[in-house]
């Protein structure tokens, strides 16, 4: 199952903010009464350009060619109105770094300068100094990186010639970690309930989120989620049963009963979302006895699964840091399911992991299964819980780690999912090959700080994953 097979009118996707990107051009005014035919050419690669940025998944503000300094600063502050979230500098020449330093203070935005020549290589035996110059965009890079250092700006470049793709895909990465970004500077994170008692580890301090992202934190009670799942009607949940039966398949240890009040806070949890407008949730209730708050806890897995299908996690025991990793691991498109350490299979090479409770419906192999469980290990209640064999081939782990200092980290891995014997137990599992001695992976994986739980996502994405965190601010440490 992937996510083109999953059917959008059954679970319509999330839609959030687009990604901003500002887009400026530039090259030395004292070139153009020197060779006439010199400003032209740049501007038309500076066309290309532009039309490459408008085909991507973004909104553009252009702001046109800059000659000199005092267009410079014109520019810097169209870009400084447009809010922009990643802003690209195009050197199409040679130019003063004075020309684009104002853009990058000015803006409080991150800065990609790009230098694309026109062909891979120049024609020596024709080519004049005009000519040349339309080539030596690189020249200003070096320039550009230290005086941004100097002013403590942070630096990143893509050089490369016009149509090369694999320069292009540089540059899509940074767009990507823009979306990413974009998507935590605005993203609104629900927690509910209490940290699963013991668990260190998952305890996060919850300034840190809107102090190092800009995101906020939505502080929520089980009875928010109660008085709302009060006013599901029966028509209401036949309804969510009957979605449920076409997109998972139900195993014989479903009980009608559970399998109704799954579908019926499933209803209740989509209100909840709605009401506080998050995009991510994470929750955790301990309970005792079956009395309300633990039935309500108990009842998530359907609908938490439900709403991360749709690209909204919602993640079990109170785990708000993996609930962020599995939206970035959602905006750039490759799910993101809750994840843990199982077990290591040292015959075969593998790290298997997945984990009880929700799951991204995206990464399955196969039409996913709800089964019913009379008991969740390590928590009270019972329900019915989702089930599947994550597709096999490349696979990133994305976490988030917090360091003594309380410094946030994105942690990613890159392996591959392999076949082979799973449990049935009503976990999302996987068999994880690392090109490594299992045993040394955990411990070179657990000695970063990552916590025990993580965003398992579909594809090699490090780069993606390295490039975001560039862009946010924080460490990236890869296993």
């Amino acid at each position: 199952m992937s996510e083109a097979i999953i059917d959008r009118s059954l679970l319509p996707p999330v839609v959030r903010r687009r990604t901003r990107i500002g887009l400026v051009a530039g090259g030395l005014g004292t070139y153009w009464p020197q060779f006439p035919g010199l400003l032209p050419q740049l501007r038309e690669s500076a066309r290309y350009v532009s039309e490459r940025f408008q085909g991507m998944d973004a909104d553009v503000t252009d702001a046109g060619f800059i000659s000199d300094a005092q267009e410079g600063a014109a520019a810097a502050e169209l870009l400084r109105k447009a809010d922009c979230d990643l802003i690209v500098m195009f050197l199409t020449t040679y130019l003063t770094s004075s020309m684009v330093l104002p853009i990058a203070q000015r803006s409080n935005t991150p800065v990609l300068v790009i230098d694309l020549q026109p062909t891979e290589k120049m024609d020596h035996a024709t080519f004049e100094t005009g000519d040349w110059l339309a080539y030596c965009g690189q020249c200003a890079v070096p320039e550009v990186g230290n005086v941004f250092r100097r002013a403590g700006v942070p630096f990143r470049s893509v050089s490369g010639h016009l149509r090369q793709e694999s320069a292009w895909a540089r540059i899509g990465q940074w767009i990507q970690a823009a979306k990413i970004r974009a998507t935590l500077r605005h993203a609104r994170h629900g927690l509910m309930g209490h940290v699963y008692p013991g668990m260190l580890d998952v305890s996060t301090d919850l300034t840190l989120l809107p102090a190092t992202f800009g995101s906020h934190v939505e502080v929520l009670e089980f009875d928010d989620l109660r008085q709302r799942v009060e006013k599901v009607t029966d028509a209401e949940t036949a309804a969510r049963m009957d979605l449920a039966r076409q997109i998972f398949t139900l195993d014989r240890t479903v009980a009608d009963d559970d399998f109704a009040w799954g579908a019926r806070v499933s209803v209740g949890l989509d209100r909840l979302v709605a009401d506080f407008e998050l995009d991510s949730l994470a929750y955790y209730h301990r309970g005792l006895d079956g009395e309300l708050h633990e039935r309500l806890g108990a009842g998530m897995i359907l609908g938490a699964s439900l709403l991360t299908a749709r690209g909204l996690p919602a993640t079990g025991e109170y785990e708000l840091r993996t609930s962020v990793a599995q939206l970035v691991t959602q905006v750039v498109g490759a799910g993101g399911s809750f994840c843990e350490i199982q077990s290591l299979n040292f015959e075969d090479g593998v790290v298997e992991m997945g984990h009880d409770g929700p799951a991204h419906l995206a990464v399955a192999s196969r039409d996913p299964l709800l089964r019913g469980l009379g008991v969740y290990h390590g928590k009270r209640g019972w329900g019915v819980s989702v089930e599947f064999d994550v597709r096999h081939g490349p696979v990133t782990l994305l976490g988030l780690g917090q360091d003594r200092d309380g410094t946030l980290t994105f942690i990613a891995s890159e392996g591959d999912v392999l076949p082979g014997p799973l449990l049935e137990i009503g976990n999302t599992t996987s068999r994880v090959d690392f090109g490594r001695d299992p045993g040394e992976w955990v411990d070179d994986w657990s000695a970063t700080g990552i916590g025990h739980h993580w965003s398992l996502s579909l594809g090699h994405r490090a780069g993606d994953y390295r490039a975001a965190a560039n862009l946010l601010g924080i460490p990236f440490r890869r296993v």
